[in-house]
């Protein structure tokens, strides 16, 4: 087992935004097989008829039955592939034995002292800031982002643009998806990821993200960054989940013992 570099804090949140359903689910799983080894995931589920919400929290289920068998020797991408895949197969049978077209988003992590590593499918997105400074984030498999490619739509207008909600790759579809990787070896203390579906991310910019990451401990950056995301929504909010993770410097270990008795001082 590598020596522990970090200690990491977490927190995650959730809002019904302006919507009848919460269709998003999230959960933090943690390895009895491989300790100090974290999972997060994030997905958005979509489908008429509580067909989204079923197949976001397939999604969760898969995630946390394949990482419970996960161990030390184990590849993380493959984890994460298998996940990806494995949840697409059981929300394609859900949709044949029932009246509903259940889709779902998914972004998850898995993070340990020597490496961090993510996949994504969809819109929802993983963002990896050190300090306030953005280091890298996902690449939405959405219409939009194809045209941002191509040079047809500039990135400052995408979030306005009619059809910025329309994926072309998400789990439950009538193909297997694929899926987008990411990873940074050695991650340190400063670091911190952020997962949020489109409810959240739509009402930001990556400096903005980083700055209100940053500036706090991760329970009252959720907690301000929902208060700014149910604002600028103006009553016409999606669902909104979000999870922060932070690593942060381990406490420095007395370099001198206390002793259990009082000294006798006498004049």
């Amino acid at each position: 087992m590598a020596e522990a570099r970090f200690k990491i804090a977490a927190c995650s949140a959730q809002h019904i935004g302006d919507r009848t359903e919460q269709q998003d689910s999230l959960g933090i799983f943690t390895s009895k097989r491989r300790p100090g080894c974290v999972l997060f995931v994030v997905a958005d589920g979509m489908g008429g008829k509580t067909g989204g919400a079923l197949a976001s929290q397939q999604v969760l289920t898969t995630a946390k039955g394949l990482f419970e068998d996960f161990t030390i020797n184990d590849s993380g991408q493959a984890l994460l592939q298998q996940i990806i895949h494995e949840a697409h197969t059981v929300i394609r049978l859900s949709a044949l034995s029932a009246e509903k077209e259940p889709h779902s988003t998914v972004v998850a992590l898995l993070l340990h002292q020597e490496r961090a590593e993510w996949a994504h499918a969809g819109d929802s997105r993983l963002y990896h800031f050190r300090s306030a400074d953005l280091v890298q984030r996902t690449v939405d498999h959405s219409y939009v982002e194809q045209l941002i490619q191509q040079g047809k739509l500039d990135p400052r207008n995408a979030q306005m643009h009619p059809k910025s909600h329309l994926l072309v790759n998400a789990l439950g579809t009538d193909k297997m998806p694929y899926t987008s990787f990411g990873s940074v070896d050695q991650p340190q203390p400063g670091d911190s990821f952020l997962l949020g579906t489109d409810g959240l991310w739509h009402y930001f910019n990556d400096t903005e993200l980083g700055i209100l990451v940053s500036a706090t401990e991760p329970r009252a950056a959720t907690e301000r960054i929902m208060q700014l995301t149910r604002r600028r929504a103006m009553g016409g909010g999606d669902n909104c989940s979000m999870i922060i993770v932070k690593l942060e410097e381990l406490p420095i270990e007395p370099r001198f013992t206390l002793s259990p008795m009082p000294m006798e001082i006498k004049e």
